[in-house]
């Protein structure tokens, strides 16, 4: 969930330096949440935003009355101070996952002159402490040869991460760009990188869309995971911006019976090509279908973005995506009937 759309950067291409401190849910609405996904056996909670720690002190206090819950924060980290430090020491349910755009220059390019620096005192203040940590990071057709290289992996483990997850770049919004999707030839050898690190390298990697395999396909719509925006908007992902409930208006459990989340449970599996888990990007007729079934609207507070314009940016991709998919999913059932066989 996001706390506020407010952030402390001003990111080239991000919708929240535009939006600024406009949308934010309260202490008691965001500790409500919790109690109510605390009855429902949820025990892990995500904040996202804007910049969650804009509100690192409301997030330290949900650390303190809910110590059987963790709790973690996509962020870009230059809010951690040494008291914030402290504070993640005495409550040791809060985990940040700290975005870098890979070295000193795409990271102030795209985030602002001397982000970088600020980023990596952080992350030394961190290890210092012995806190964990780990890092979020997004490929892209520009930048995945170098984010998912050998050498910005030991990098990583060299820094005292341990964890690392990767987001293939999605076409939200109508400004997004199609053109930064990567190719299946890049899909194909990131997948084939992080496999092999993981293997060899002391430091966890998670895939995001090439690793539905092991999550049996897409985690969202409540079948795993779902997304409150900082409006109360509830969403079935946090790259799905359509929404039937807020959840200001209804339960969370009313949420999760609402048409919009009870498409995705009726559909999952959209593919039974688990390297293809998505309604969205990889199987897009789905998500157009089960919004307009819904009748859910854009949650965008930018710029609102109508379903078949999403569509058609993600149709092509699926297209492409299809062939080379299918070929790497038949060697991984190959693979198993050999283990099978032994």
């Amino acid at each position: 969930m996001d706390p506020t759309s407010a952030c402390n950067l001003q990111c080239k291409g991000c919708w929240a330096a535009e939006y600024g401190n406009k949308l934010n849910l309260t202490l008691e609405e965001l500790d409500s949440i919790i109690e109510q996904g605390k009855e429902l056996g949820v025990y892990m909670y995500l904040f996202s935003g804007g910049e969650p720690l804009v509100r690192k002190n409301d997030i330290i206090t949900l650390c303190e009355r809910h110590p059987d819950c963790m709790f973690l924060a996509f962020t870009n980290s230059t809010l951690i101070d040494e008291k914030f430090a402290n504070d993640m020491l005495r409550v040791g349910n809060f985990i940040p996952a700290i975005s870098l755009e890979g070295n000193e220059h795409a990271t102030d390019g795209r985030r602002g002159d001397g982000v970088y620096q600020r980023v990596m005192k952080s992350i030394g203040l961190l290890r210092e402490k012995g806190l964990p940590f780990g890092i979020s990071c997004c490929y892209t057709s520009q930048n995945f040869d170098s984010i998912t290289s050998e050498e910005y992996y030991d990098f990583l483990i060299e820094q005292g991460a341990l964890f690392v997850w990767f987001f293939h770049y999605m076409p939200v919004g109508n400004s997004a760009v199609p053109e930064l999707l990567p190719t299946p030839e890049q899909r194909e050898e990131t997948m084939r990188r992080i496999r092999k690190y993981r293997v060899e390298k002391p430091l966890f990697a998670i895939d995001f869309q090439n690793d539905g395999q092991y999550a049996g396909g897409c985690i969202a719509g409540g079948r795993r995971y779902l997304h409150i925006n900082s409006n109360g908007d509830v969403e079935p992902c946090a790259f799905v911006h359509y929404s039937d409930s807020n959840i200001r208006e209804k339960t969370l459990l009313e949420c999760l019976q609402s048409p919009l989340f009870m498409g995705y449970h009726d559909n999952q599996p959209f593919n039974d090509n688990l390297l293809k888990p998505c309604p969205m990007l990889e199987n897009p007729q789905y998500i157009r279908s089960l919004v307009q079934a819904s009748n859910s609207q854009s949650t965008d507070m930018e710029s609102p973005e109508n379903i078949q314009h999403l569509y058609e940016k993600c149709e092509p991709y699926a297209e492409n995506w299809d062939e080379t998919s299918n070929r790497l999913w038949d060697e991984i059932q190959e693979e198993k009937k050999v283990k099978a066989a032994r």
